[in-house]
């Protein structure tokens, strides 16, 4: 048989692109917080023929504290973690551990002493778009990489105020500019950057930032940045940062550590000590509302973002100390609840028929989750320290960062 030239080129591209353990190129990537939507759906498979007893560990690296979870792009791991004074980005080979490249920048800052337990950071994770590479430091420095050797293309000053906790929002990219919220409680700006240098394009400085991280969404015509702030929920004009709606919002905590939730045309409002709340957004010419649907004091949302399956959002409430429960989205009822004490936290995704839920304990669940209740089919140790970053998930391998250490797991 003949091939010509063009064919040629094709299958040696699909050869290539199944490379190690099958995983499709481009299919599994994870560019920015929690997926491709932000919404915690994970573009990978996860299904092994049979599911082991044990996990199989490939190999362990010290990178660093920090919470920020791995991004896979190009056939290469990006680790936005700390070294010693130093914020640094670690490019990483997938197959071995080894580090490609490494750069960093001093970045001193003084804890406080309330953060002392989860460590100095960074806690933000960073977004991927166009070779680029875009991070939020502890100390509010906002930097951009090229994605192809670590160089530092722009860099803003750390902030002179921080929020009580320091910093937590991971970035978003939407076409040509990185949006992040910087500053502290009182003086902060929900700021969009060039990609390119780093110029200040809009800035909105009604409030200061949350820990959570925004969303770009459509809303009654309008591409829109929702977050949360100090004391709001806000959607903002993505094109010239123009405050659209607000809702006043404020937790036990002062603020709040979640990722806005949209089902259909529905938001979820969730905090700690606040319940879950469903509004949406109403649009009168260029006159701005929300209007509440329901509101459940039964579940609560503190620093574990849900995941929405078959009309349900499925999430571990801070409630009974740590309590997995089902929530049906259109009436607010809760559909069934989990034993209490399970944990302090889960980092919660849905990749595949999966529901993966990776507790602060190091313990990670395979779940299968109905509207009648949820069932363990396995659960399995993957670090001897506390996790609270979020596992990165391709094909059926798993990312998986403690305190210092990235380590890959396999399912083969």
């Amino acid at each position: 048989m003949k091939f010509d030239s063009q064919a040629a080129s094709f299958f040696l591209a699909v050869i290539l692109c199944f490379g190690w353990q099958g995983t499709l190129c481009g299919q599994e990537e994870l560019s920015q917080w929690r997926g491709p939507n932000r919404d915690g759906v994970i573009p990978a498979r996860l299904s092994p023929q049979s599911w082991p007893d044990n996990l199989s560990r490939k190999w362990s690296v010290d990178v660093g504290s920090g919470y920020a979870t791995p991004l896979v792009i190009n056939g290469e791991i990006f680790l936005f973690s700390r070294q010693a004074g130093d914020e640094v980005m670690l490019a990483i080979d997938p197959s071995s551990g080894e580090i490609n490249w490494r750069s960093g920048y001093p970045a001193p800052f003084e804890i406080n002493p309330s953060t002392n337990p989860h460590g100095p950071g960074p806690k933000a994770t960073p977004a991927y778009a166009d070779g680029r590479l875009f991070t939020l430091g502890m100390s509010g420095i906002v930097t951009g990489f090229d994605a192809s050797d670590g160089t530092i293309i722009w860099q803003t000053s750390a902030s002179t105020v921080h929020p009580l906790f320091h910093t937590a929002m991971s970035p978003i990219v939407e076409d040509d500019v990185v949006i992040v919220h910087v500053g502290g409680h009182d003086d902060g700006a929900l700021t969009a950057f060039d990609v390119r240098s780093g110029q200040v394009k809009w800035e909105w400085a009604g409030d200061g930032p949350a820990y959570g991280s925004p969303v770009v969404l459509d809303v009654e015509g309008s591409r829109q940045v929702i977050t949360y702030t100090q004391k709001n929920l806000i959607g903002v004009d993505v094109e010239n940062g123009r405050l659209l709606w607000r809702r006043p919002f404020v937790t036990e905590y002062t603020t709040t550590s979640q990722t806005p939730i949209r089902y259909g045309e529905v938001f979820l409002q969730a905090g700690r000590g606040n319940g879950i709340t469903a509004f949406r957004v109403i649009r009168e010419a260029d006159a701005w509302t929300t209007e509440d649907l329901w509101h459940t004091a039964e579940a609560s949302l503190h620093m574990t973002n849900g995941v929405i399956t078959d009309s349900m959002l499925v999430g571990l409430s801070h409630l009974n100390s740590g309590q997995y429960f089902g929530l049906d989205l259109e009436t607010g009822n809760v559909l069934w609840r989990g034993n209490p004490r399970q944990a302090e936290n889960a980092s919660i995704l849905s990749v595949g028929e999966n529901i993966v839920s990776l507790q602060d304990d190091a313990v990670l669940l395979i779940l299968e989750a109905s509207r009648t209740g949820f069932a363990i089919k396995h659960q399995y140790d993957v670090a001897e320290s506390a996790t609270w970053t979020q596992p990165t998930v391709s094909g059926n391998r798993i990312f998986i960062k403690d305190i210092s250490n990235l380590t890959l797991w396999s399912l083969d």
